[in-house]
């Protein structure tokens, strides 16, 4: 299965962005992770029987999955400088019991103030 991440970019703080990552293969769960520079990656928002998110966006940023297009979205709203990062989005899934790992190469979000 390949991730393909896009939406990333440029916007003020207070602003809005809307990032997509489409699967070629179903998945079962699937997260969103950010790297800010010099920061360890870290777990944004998950999505598997429900939602889950970092204390740090929630109320901000929404996860949410198309499953019959294989796509995840982050709704990213009041966005602000500490945002700034690579986000990635990552899947699992189980086949014939082993399990399986999909990371996406990322894409940049940079807020200014």
């Amino acid at each position: 299965v390949q991730l393909q991440a896009s939406g990333g970019g440029l916007v003020q703080a207070g602003g809005s962005l809307r990032l997509s990552c489409a699967a070629s293969g179903s998945v079962a769960a699937m997260y969103w992770y950010r790297q800010a520079p010099g920061k360890q990656r870290e777990l944004v928002a998950s999505i598997t029987r429900g939602a889950d998110y970092a204390d740090s966006v929630k109320g901000r940023f929404t996860i949410s999955r198309d499953n019959a297009k294989n796509t995840l979205y982050l709704q990213m709203n009041s966005l602000n400088p500490e945002d700034t990062a690579v986000y990635y989005c990552k899947a699992t899934t189980q086949r014939l019991g082993v399990p399986y790992t999909y990371w996406g190469r990322g894409t940049q979000v940079t807020v200014s103030s």
